[in-house]
């Protein structure tokens, strides 16, 4: 518990076992449940985040969307936040996101990773997709975000009841993001230092971005 509120944290994995570990080991005390959501994994992530505190979640329909759907049904606490499996968003900066989450009256915090603390952290194929479809965000919903695809959000819980969440893929990040500006919470972006993965990349550049693209594309026509 933090601020008195109770703090959920949810993190999809696809064969995260080496990352979910460290990320686990480096969970803050005032977080007061772990949601991991196994997406068919194959090899011991199940299994390592059981061993270490963690509610396993079992979602068989692919994809990241898909998996955090999942994980978000399955969070109870006040606050939820989000991190990926594989170590490159910092745990230990919950209470702190919690706390401008808390200061600034937000509903909805997204932490940017933007600029980057470590620029061995992300490809420079990635920094131009995420600019990209960052911009495109912007003009096509006249909501402009720092950083469009941050898998790290902290927010009220009970925004999950205002938002229409769709996608099953990589589109999530920002459909979760648009939903909460588009539904009128009371949205901010929070500066987080991004580090280097742990295992292997499962991110596709090409695929998961045209479809990230078309995605935007669709929804803001209303045909997502």
């Amino acid at each position: 518990m933090h601020r008195n509120l109770t703090i959920s944290v949810v993190i999809p994995c696809y064969n995260e076992e080496d990352g979910v570990r460290q990320v686990l080991s480096r969970m803050p005390r005032e977080v007061d449940e772990f949601v991991v959501v196994d997406n068919n994994c194959t090899d011991r992530t199940a299994e390592v985040a059981r061993s270490m505190g963690a509610r396993v979640v079992a979602e068989k329909t692919p994809g990241y969307g898909a998996a955090y759907k999942a994980g978000l049904k399955a969070a109870t606490k006040d606050v939820v936040v989000t991190l990926d499996g594989d170590g490159t968003y910092p745990p230990e900066e919950i209470p702190r996101l919690v706390d401008e989450l808390v200061d600034r009256g937000w509903d909805f915090l997204s932490a940017s990773r933007f600029p980057l603390v470590n620029p061995k952290a992300m490809h420079f194929m990635n920094r131009v997709g995420n600019g990209v479809l960052t911009v495109a965000a912007a003009v096509l919903f006249f909501k402009p975000i720092r950083d469009s695809q941050s898998g790290m959000w902290v927010f009220r819980r009970a925004s999950l009841e205002r938002m229409t969440l769709k996608s099953d893929g990589m589109a999530f990040s920002e459909e979760i993001k648009l939903e909460a500006l588009l539904r009128g919470l009371r949205f901010g972006e929070g500066h987080v230092p991004y580090g280097e993965r742990i295992g292997e990349v499962k991110l596709q550049k090409w695929r998961d971005g045209y479809e990230n693209l078309m995605f935007l594309v669709r929804k803001r026509f209303g045909l997502a």
